[in-house]
This record gives C-alpha cells, structure tokens and sequence, in this order.
C-alpha cells in the first residue's frame, strides 16, 4: 500500500471514529404525579360572554392546570437540557401552531425556539385580543379578527412561560416556554417525553410544571441515549 493511500484510509477511519462519536441520541422518560391534584372547575364565565355561552350548549369546558392520565402521567410539563445557549435551529425549523378554538388557546402549554415562527390562528367565528406579556422579550397586544390571516411571533430571548392572554376573554390563557436550543420536549398525556438528537455527553436536565415546579437531575446521554424519570408530588 503506497503512503497515500495509506493516508487516505487513515483519514476515512478518522472521519469515521469521530462521525461515531458525536451520533446523536435521544433522552426518554415519564413524568409521574404523586397526590391529588386540585379538582378541574368549571370556566364559568363563558357563560356571561353570548357568543360563547353558544359554543357550550351543554357542559362547560373545564380548566387544565393539573392534566393526568389513568396511569399517573403527568401531561404539560416541559423537559429541556439547562446550560445551553446559542444553539438554535429555529430560523430553519417549521412554525408552530397556537389555535383559539372555543374560546380557549389550544395547547395551553408550548414551546419553541429563538428565531422559531409561532402562528397564533383564530379558529373561532369572533373577535379575539392576543396580548403578549413577556419578562424578557417585547410585549405585543393584537386584535384578531374571525377568519382574518394567522398572527406570527418570533422571540429573540429564551424565556419560560411568556404569557398569551385574550383581553377579550379574561379566562383565556397559554404560555410558551423560549429555548435557545432545539434540546425540550413536553410531556404527554400519558406523562411521557423525548427529546431527540442530543449529543454524546453529560448534561443537566430539568422538568418543569407551572404549578409544581422545577425538578433538576444529571445525566449522561451514550450512543444509547438516556432515560430520566421525574416525580411530581401535589403538596
């Protein structure tokens, strides 16, 4: 074998040991509640509001702080690697949807990256009011009309739970967590989350719930990726 080829098979090894080593993995797990929560109430002023008292002949939707499944998952709490800065993809990735629907902002609970498009839609037959009410980034307060073209919003600044609010509707609220990195997920309904494509390393994890908390745990994500459980407990 001649020196350059030699060379050449080295490099392709080379290469190929360090395609290896940074394979990118996922970080699985489930989030478990522990206790009680407070009982879901009724959004009882939807009643004093005509246009949408007509949505809810029957019974009226209730609010969804606390939502569970019937294996103890706990839905909407967001995972997310801490101590990563400067690694979004958002200006690439798709948008994400935000939909007023029967007076309510569906999902209640997001999130999204630096330079990440969200597109709030109107899904409703009237008016609504969306009204931003960041701690880091510029505050925003928009009229929306019935069938009027989808709103977007782009935030420069990481930031949990910016506020969405409909001035129109007291009742209506989500909130959007901002990550400068594309490393979160929020849990599901049946309490699970995965994060996808995470480096080779160790790293902090955090999950946190708007009413529960922060829980923090360290891990380390192999070729094999990793898996974290975290336990809510209701007070």
């Amino acid at each position: 074998m001649t020196i350059m080829k030699k060379t050449a098979l080295l490099l392709a090894l080379g290469i190929l040991a360090t395609t290896q080593m940074v394979k990118a993995a996922d970080i699985a797990g489930f989030i478990n509640l522990k206790g009680t929560p407070p009982a879901a109430r009724e959004i009882t002023p939807i009643k004093d509001d005509p246009n949408c008292a007509a949505l809810y002949p029957g019974a009226l939707p209730k609010t969804t702080f606390y939502v569970v499944g019937p294996n103890g998952g706990l839905a909407d709490v967001v995972v997310y690697l801490k101590g990563i800065s400067g690694k979004s993809t958002g200006a690439s990735a798709p948008p994400v949807v935000l939909d007023q629907k029967g007076a309510l902002y569906s999902p209640q609970i997001l999130a999204i990256q630096t330079g990440q498009k969200l597109l709030v839609k109107n899904s409703d037959p009237f008016v609504h009011n969306v009204h931003t009410k960041p701690t880091e980034n510029p505050e925003s307060n928009q009229v929306q009309m019935p069938g009027s073209p989808d709103l977007t919003y782009t935030f420069d600044k990481p930031e949990m739970f910016l506020k969405f609010q409909c001035d129109v509707h007291p009742w209506m609220f989500a909130w959007v967590s901002v990550f400068d990195h594309p490393y979160f997920a929020i849990s599901g309904k049946d309490g699970k989350f995965v994060i996808k494509n995470v480096p080779p390393g160790k790293y902090t994890l955090e999950a946190t719930h708007r009413k529960l908390g922060t829980q923090t745990a360290e891990i380390e994500v192999k070729d094999s990726g990793a898996e974290q459980n975290f336990t809510f407990e209701v007070k």
